[in-house]
């Protein structure tokens, strides 16, 4: 009787062990951020580097020397964005982003990162239009 306590009580510091590890090395892998909404409603954010996340509003791009200028949009609020260095070449109007940054005084999110959000679906490529040549 002991014996199987002894066996269920290691068993059971084993899970635990094994579910701490797990959760602590996704946790580094899920991307949370903010959508302009939250980061404009919330003045503590201003202080901390947080994710903003949103679409980039058609119009908004565009390059003043090393910075890029755009306005992020999301549930109807909007929030410009000064990009230190270049977007990924995806990053393009209309299209999701998350950048990295802070929210300065003057209510620009100022970011040193960008990354291109893409949609679940996969569409595999249309077929070739006529015969393809193998040779």
């Amino acid at each position: 009787m002991r014996r199987r306590a002894g066996r269920i009580t290691l068993l059971a510091v084993l899970l635990v062990a094994g579910g701490l590890l797990v959760t602590s090395a996704l946790r580094d892998t899920v991307t949370y951020y903010r959508t302009p909404g939250e980061v404009l409603d919330e003045p503590d954010l201003a202080r901390h580097r947080v994710r903003l996340g949103g679409d980039v509003v058609p119009g908004s791009l565009r390059n003043d020397g090393d910075l890029v200028l755009f306005r992020l949009a999301a549930g109807g609020r909007e929030i410009a964005v000064e990009q230190r260095g270049a977007p990924p070449e995806t990053f393009r109007e209309g299209t999701g982003a998350v950048v990295e940054g802070t929210l300065s005084p003057d209510g620009v999110f100022r970011s040193d990162h960008v990354v291109v959000r893409h949609g679940n679906e996969y569409r595999p490529s249309s077929p070739p239009v006529g015969p393809v040549d193998a040779r």
